[in-house]
């Protein structure tokens, strides 16, 4: 009897046990990675500073664990994105939905990003960030000019969000760990690991 007790908790818990994810959060300067960070992290707006280098959190969502790396996205800072890959089961890429002038710049740099081959299996989110600011690119026309409908093969989800307010930051999450669970069920890798690390 006990036996069986056992098997039937580890088995729940392997279904709706707690799963530790690493995701990296990458985006142009001033997209708002590190508001949404620690909106996420601790549920306040905090007076931000560009960040150089990088901020690391936990952040606890239903019964997932992600680990946010959230790196800088400043153009001298944008070479060193690569080595965060490693072992990376999602991307989060934060758009500033305001900065018309450098949707392509972003475009390329999130190409850059998932044609990288440590990130070929990971989910892509990508918060479409500032939809309270007039004037701002629609979560439609972000994807449009991200090239999301050209990627095949991969999960992806472009979320409306205001930063600030915490508006849609949930219901990305959301989507990304239903998104990662399912996958893992299913057999799929969601990260690659670096050969020789």
């Amino acid at each position: 009897m006990g036996n069986a007790i056992s098997s039937w908790k580890k088995a729940i818990e392997k279904l709706f046990g707690n799963r530790e994810m690493r995701v990296v959060m990458l985006g142009l300067d001033a997209a708002g990675k590190t508001t949404i960070l620690y909106k996420l992290h601790i549920g306040e707006v905090l007076s931000t500073v560009p960040t150089i280098g990088f901020n690391v959190e936990k952040v606890q969502y239903k019964n997932v664990q992600f680990t946010v790396w959230d790196v800088g996205g400043q153009e001298k800072l944008r070479p060193l994105w690569r080595h965060y890959f490693n072992n990376t089961d999602g991307l989060i890429y934060v758009v500033d939905s305001l900065d018309r002038e450098r949707i392509n710049r972003s475009a390329d740099e999130f190409k850059q990003i998932i044609d990288d081959p440590l990130m070929r299996n990971s989910a892509v989110l990508v918060f479409a960030n500032k939809q309270d600011l007039p004037n701002c690119l629609s979560p439609a026309e972000v994807c449009e000019g991200m090239g999301l409908l050209q990627m095949k093969g991969r999960k992806w989800h472009v979320q409306s969000t205001v930063a600030t307010r915490g508006e849609g930051l949930y219901e990305g999450l959301d989507w990304l760990a239903t998104t990662l669970k399912s996958m893992q069920r299913r057999g799929e890798h969601t990260s690659v690991k670096a050969e020789g690390r």
